[in-house]
């Protein structure tokens, strides 16, 4: 396998900040899934490790008669591959040091246990010296074979002339011996006084080494090989086209060819090669089999990142890009969003979602588009489908209609913002569902009407802008419904297939109106959410789940074979997820994380941002929890609870309470009686005009929602009411 010459080009670093789109970003464009590159810089992914290859220049026949001398022949590269491009060589040196120090780290920690060994091995040395010289001196161990051999043979003559020989020999080794140690001490004592001290340990310090030499022990390695790096893998040529042949990817007696060699990118190795003419076989029949080229090559297939490289990159059907990562590239501390200290944030701007396995920045447009979540539950859903809409909650001129079909926590900050604020799914909250669709209906049909009466000068592709949004009173509307499958699930047959059809209108039609449609369930069979609704939504994300069926039904059919595959997560991948973006682009991405009590400060933070815009409207504009919160007045947890509880309502009975609030917070109300309820509102101010409410022409125990409010603290007051929205309700 013979490599090319790689790419000149380089990933720029990630940008930490906030994303800033270039000017002339069009962010209209359907493939709106990004990686920030670099400072004010967007890119749409897949690119390639080593930058985007360059379309190489047709090649023409023709005969070469001459050349003219003002032409330069083009420079021979020199340098060798990780040194052609800056990230390359950056990533190689930091794996060179990395290696370097953990040896260093491993033989130093070692250094003590290496230095009792070093001396003992250089006094075994000296014995063995001293034990062979004086062996030399009296020849007794040239002579005892002869003289025993002698004595066998009864030959007394011959052993008497062996004796004397040795004692002469003796004699003569002695006297040589006499010789050189005084030769060698007169020579050392010139050597001091002509070179000085230095000379003495130069002396010592050979005299050690040989010592050393002598008592080393020489049929074992003196020290231990080294340790066992992290890098479980350093691709090579061979290696990765060993893989793809035991995948069936390429046949035995062919060979892929290298565009890019293997080099080191980030924490990874990196490489792009073409597969071999004649096999029959595209870059997406390798990428399906990224579990089968990842046990060839030893690893995780979570480790094994497979992309097509498209023809704007310089690629074809044929070319793609392997990443093979170190270790589990997902695993580790959460990176805080960027938006957690955002002041304010455009949604016409791509936002910052999370990160890819070579930590590279995510970004989503959100304009025009409509997105799903999916997975199994505590895998992090919901905070991934809570990063668009803080985006949202920090543009004041963005209004949002949320429902959360299961009931909890995970939406109540949204109190403060939302124009429409529907919780739970009870019968009550399924009507509240039901008019909220029909209000969005009917505001999509008026700006549409109001769209087709503008000028092309004014609106010239028939779609929303921020001046049109601005000037004709038509703020971008996001729609957030956590557990939708809760809502359809509850909605008897003929009224499902209508709701189901006017969520496929505001998926379909409404993005160009500036509607933008944010919905997350649990596995969506075909009962719960209809693929008629989820195979027109762009965006999909899903995190683990069981099995490549479920995945496909969250990220769109036959998307597991392509390589989109959310079941290849573990339980350890929380806040992981398979991203897809279009019928061919995916990615696995790395959340940003963002917990709840931060949601709740940027939700404080978009309602005083809509307050001083004076955009703040609908529900969130009469809460008075919302309100007191926002004026510093200390509200008793267990009456904001309530009164969240009961949002929308104007009684309910004790019971159904009791269960609202155990589904919003179980360790806080899991062992609530209706009892110990009434003492803590009381205990919070609380005055019931009567212990007993009628709804459904049923009288039980219950609240007054009148009487709850009446127990907020002074101080607590509500902004006044935008015109906008006074306009919006008379025209209603």
């Amino acid at each position: 396998m013979t490599p090319d010459q790689p790419d000149q080009n380089t990933h720029a670093q990630p940008d930490e900040g906030r994303p800033q789109p270039p000017p002339d970003a069009d962010l209209s464009q359907p493939d709106a899934a990004q990686h920030s590159e670099g400072e004010g810089t967007v890119i749409p992914f897949p690119s390639l490790a080593g930058g985007q290859m360059q379309r190489a220049p047709e090649v023409l026949e023709g005969e070469l008669v001459g050349e003219p001398e003002c032409v330069r022949r083009p420079m021979p590269v020199v340098l060798p591959p990780w040194l052609r491009s800056r990230e390359t060589a950056r990533a190689t040196l930091r794996w060179a040091a990395e290696y370097a120090a953990r040896h260093v780290a491993f033989h130093a920690w070692r250094a003590p246990a290496y230095g009792l060994a070093l001396s003992w091995w250089t006094l075994r040395g000296v014995g063995r010296a001293i034990a062979a010289g004086v062996g030399w001196v009296s020849v007794r161990g040239e002579y005892r074979p002869l003289i025993t051999a002698a004595r066998e043979a009864k030959r007394w003559d011959l052993v008497r002339d062996l004796i004397g020989e040795r004692r002469a020999l003796a004699r003569v080794r002695i006297k040589t011996t006499t010789w050189l140690a005084l030769s060698g001490g007169s020579a050392g004592a010139a050597g001091f006084v002509l070179v000085g001290p230095g000379f003495g340990w130069w002396v010592t310090t050979a005299a050690g080494l040989g010592a050393l030499w002598l008592g080393r022990p020489h049929t074992a390695p003196v020290f231990p090989p080294g340790p066992v790096l992290p890098v479980q893998l350093e691709l090579s040529a061979d290696m990765l086209t060993d893989a793809l042949r035991a995948a069936g990817c390429v046949k035995t007696d062919a060979t892929p060819q290298l565009v890019t060699p293997p080099l080191r990118d980030g924490n990874g190795w990196a490489v792009t090669l073409d597969l071999p003419r004649g096999g029959g076989k595209t870059a997406a029949d390798v990428i399906a089999k990224r579990d089968t080229v990842a046990a060839e090559l030893g690893v995780d297939e979570i480790q094994v990142i497979m992309t097509r490289v498209r023809a704007a990159a310089g690629g074809h059907a044929g070319r793609l890009t392997v990443w093979v990562a170190d270790d589990d590239p997902y695993l580790g501390a959460p990176n805080p969003s960027p938006l957690s200290k955002a002041d304010q944030f455009s949604v016409w701007d791509p936002i910052p979602f999370g990160r890819d396995a070579r930590d590279r920045r995510i970004l989503l447009a959100l304009m025009w588009q409509s997105m799903f979540f999916g997975g199994l539950p505590r895998r992090g859903k919901t905070f991934a489908q809570r990063l668009p809409s803080a985006a949202g909650v920090l543009d004041a001129y963005v209004r949002h209609y949320v429902a959360d079909g299961k009931g909890g926590a995970d939406w109540r900050p949204m109190r403060g913002v939302a124009h429409r604020l529907v919780i739970g799914a009870e019968d009550e909250a399924i009507q509240q569902f039901l008019a909220m669709l029909d209000e969005l209906i009917t505001e999509m049909g008026r700006r549409f009407a109001v769209l087709g009466t503008l000028p092309t000068s004014v609106c010239p592709e028939g779609k929303l802008t921020t001046e049109i949004s601005r000037r004709y009173d038509m703020p971008v509307i996001f729609i957030t419904i956590d557990e939708l499958q809760e809502y359809l699930s509850a909605i008897p047959g003929p009224l499902k297939e209508e709701t189901v059809e006017k969520l496929a209108r505001l998926a379909r039609r409404a993005p160009a109106a500036g509607f933008i449609l944010n919905a997350a369930s649990q596995r969506p069979d075909a009962d719960s959410v209809p693929a008629k609704l989820r195979e027109i939504i762009t965006y999909r994300y899903c995190t683990q789940v069981v099995d490549r069926t479920s995945s496909d039904m969250v990220l769109g059919k036959g998307k597991a074979a392509q390589g989109a595959d959310a079941s290849i997560l573990s339980e350890d991948h929380k806040g992981v997820g398979v991203l897809v973006t279009g019928p061919g682009s995916f990615e696995i991405v790395r959340c940003d994380y963002m917990d709840l009590p931060t949601f709740a400060t940027v939700c404080a933070h978009g309602r005083a941002l809509r307050v001083a815009a004076g955009t703040l409207s609908g529900d969130a504009a009469s809460d008075t929890v919302a309100a007191a919160e926002a004026a510093g007045v200390q509200i008793p947890a267990v009456l904001a609870d309530v009164l969240y509880a009961m949002h929308g309502v104007e009684r309910m009975h004790t019971s159904t309470l009791l269960s609202r609030l155990v589904n919003m917070d179980e360790d806080t109300y899991g062992e609530f009686t209706p009892e110990r309820l009434a003492e803590e509102l009381e205990r919070a101010g609380v005055q019931r005009s009567g212990r007993q409410v009628k709804v459904d022409g049923i009288n039980l125990a219950g609240y007054r929602r009148a009487d709850l409010e009446a127990a907020i603290p002074a101080g607590a007051t509500l902004p006044p009411q935008p015109p906008s929205e006074q306009v919006t309700e008379s025209d209603g």
